[in-house]
């Protein structure tokens, strides 16, 4: 039988602890301008489940660990500080806006591709969906995962571009969303 040497020894324990390596990721998207226009209603997001793909699906991939109350947190501040919206909350509202979030990691001549795509629905409290809007955006990371930072800022950026999407998509549709007492006669 072989003895292990020491460069074995050392390429075994750096497969394990990568195997064993999650990426927590942690996101603050801001804002990066004012709104077109302002929608002078209260406003209740909910977000479904994060649908993950190709981290902990592909071989040599490191895990993500991206939580529903991180990224719910994430957009509620944008939103806030957006001020699209009189006032934004988790709980009830003149509005809901409810979300969907699919991130989708892929490798593509010898870079990391992350991938946001949000499903959102704009309803009148409890009633049917007034509008829908979908965005896609994508962020390029780098050559390697080492680290969590890797993974988050590409994360960030391809979320806060998603927003970004949505939120001028219900601006320009403004008028669909004041309600009778706050419409000019016509």
């Amino acid at each position: 039988m072989r003895q292990a040497t020491p460069w074995s020894i050392f390429l075994l324990a750096l497969c394990l602890v990568s195997a064993g390596c999650v990426h927590r990721i942690h996101v603050t998207p801001l804002p990066t301008g004012v709104p077109s226009n302002t929608i002078p209603r209260s406003l209740q997001v909910t977000l479904s489940p994060i649908a993950l793909e190709g981290p902990d699906h592909r071989p040599g991939i490191t895990f993500l660990a991206w939580s529903h109350r991180d990224l719910t947190q994430g957009i509620l501040d944008y939103l806030r500080q957006r001020g699209t919206f009189a006032s934004v909350s988790s709980e009830s509202g003149d509005l809901s806006l409810h979300m969907a979030t699919k991130l989708v990691l892929s490798s593509r001549r010898g870079r990391y591709h992350y991938r946001v795509m949000l499903q959102a629905d704009m309803r009148e409290e409890a009633s049917q969906v007034i509008k829908s809007y979908l965005a896609e955006q994508t962020a390029v990371g780098s050559s390697v995962r080492w680290v969590t930072a890797s993974d988050r800022h590409p994360i960030e950026t391809a979320l806060q571009l998603a927003l970004e999407d949505v939120m001028r998509k219900i601006e320009a549709d403004w008028s669909l969303y004041l309600n009778r007492t706050t419409q000019s006669p016509p």
